[in-house]
Parts: structure tokens; sequence; C-alpha cells
């Protein structure tokens, strides 16, 4: 009984992040939120009296940032919060588009019961939460974007390409910086109910020709509203 209980100890400690992955976790939130707006300069000293954290677990953290391009690295200049463009977010759709909607027809193909009532069960959740939401910038929430997050995920779970869903996971938070920034600036939040609803129904009937048409259409139509308020921005 004693040696069960130390391993399970063990396992538990085993289980704690690290705070690299603390750091990691808060910095990559506050990015991806707009705490720190596109290209705000990430100074170390000031990181650690805000997140109380030591120089390095934030240097890993930032360094991990870099990696999936929420922040830019420079020898020189240091960290820095990648910058928002049309430019980027014309970059991102498109790769998403060569990602996600091949990984949406394999998963379509390769899905069972378990995926069906996983999508059933991550839209029902975001639907409950928006339903009880009013229209405008508040529907862009945290608790919102996570769910709006596990409901995509969630359809390309059956992709038998742990890499593909990988990189779609990192290109889908990059894109969510872009959707939460737009969302301050609009008057009225398009609540996305209906578009998500149609995806689902045509993946859950496998109909993969007409969700990876409909997915597409639901990303474009994001990096339209993106390009819309960007341009109507004065430049920084």
């Amino acid at each position: 009984m004693h040696k069960i209980a130390s391993m399970q100890k063990t396992d538990a400690v085993l289980r704690e992040p690290t705070l690299v992955d603390q750091a990691f976790a808060r910095l990559r939130q506050d990015v991806l939120s707009g705490t720190y707006a596109g290209g705000v300069k990430l100074k170390v000293d000031e990181l650690q009296n805000a997140y109380g954290f030591s120089s390095s677990p934030l240097r890993e953290a930032l360094s991990r940032l870099a990696q999936e391009g929420l922040i830019r690295a420079d020898e020189r200049r240091g960290f820095r919060v990648a910058p928002l463009s049309a430019e980027d977010m014309a970059d991102i759709t498109r790769m998403r588009l060569m990602l996600d909607v091949p990984a949406l027809r394999d998963s379509i193909q390769h899905g069972d019961d378990r995926w069906e009532s996983e999508v059933v069960a991550a839209f029902h959740r975001l639907e409950l939460v928006e339903a009880r939401l009013p229209d405008g910038p508040v529907i862009l929430d945290d608790h919102w974007s996570d769910l709006h997050r596990a409901f995509h995920l969630s359809l390309l779970a059956a992709c038998p390409s742990e890499r593909q869903r990988r990189w779609g996971e990192s290109l889908f938070d990059q894109a969510e910086r872009y959707r939460r920034f737009s969302g301050r600036f609009r008057k009225v939040a398009k609540r996305k109910t209906n578009e998500h609803r149609r995806i689902m129904d045509a993946a859950l009937r496998r109909d993969a020709d007409t969700a990876c048409a409909l997915l597409e259409e639901h990303m474009r139509s994001t990096q339209r509203n993106v390009e819309n308020i960007l341009k109507d921005l004065p430049p920084p």
C-alpha cells in the first residue's frame, strides 16, 4: 500500500506543470488575448515583475512562443509580439486551408461513433455559451474562445496525421489573436453558431465535399473581417 501511495504521489508530481510550462501558458494567453499589442517589446525584467517568474523560465517560454510564431526573436533587440497585418493573416489563412481542409476530409473518413459524439458535445457546449451572451465583442471572451477552439479541434480529431493536427492547432491559435483583435472593433459580433452547425451537420452525415467547402468559407470570412478592420485603422 505504501508503495502504491508513493507511486501515485510521484505521478502527481510529474503531472504538475513546470515553471516553464506555467510561464508559457500565461504569456501565451496574454499574447492571444491582446494584452500585449502587436509589435510591443517584451522585456524580461518587466515580465519578471509582472508574473513573478525568474528570467530562465521566461526566456524559455518566450523561445517557445517564437517557435509558434506569436512573437519575434532578435538576438540584438530581444523579443517582440508579432505585428498584426493583413498580409500575415492572409498567410495564416492560406496555410490553414492547406492543412485543415484536407484534415477535415480525412477526419470524416476515419471518424467513428466516439468522434461523432465528441463533435456534437463540443458544439453543444459552444452553443449554450453563445445563447447566454448578448451580441457584441463580449462573445469573444476567454471562455467562448476556449469552447470555439475545442469545437474546431474536435472536427479534425480523427485525422490520422498527428503532425497535421498539431500544426493546424498552432495556426488556429495564431488566427485566434486576429479574431480577438478584430472583435474589439466590431459594433456587433456576428454569431457563428449557424456556420458551425452547418459544418458539423455536413461532417456527421459524411458529406466531406460540403463540410470542407463550408470550413473554407468559414476561414475566409474571418480573414475578410480582419482585413476590413485593419484597413480602417490608422497606421501605427
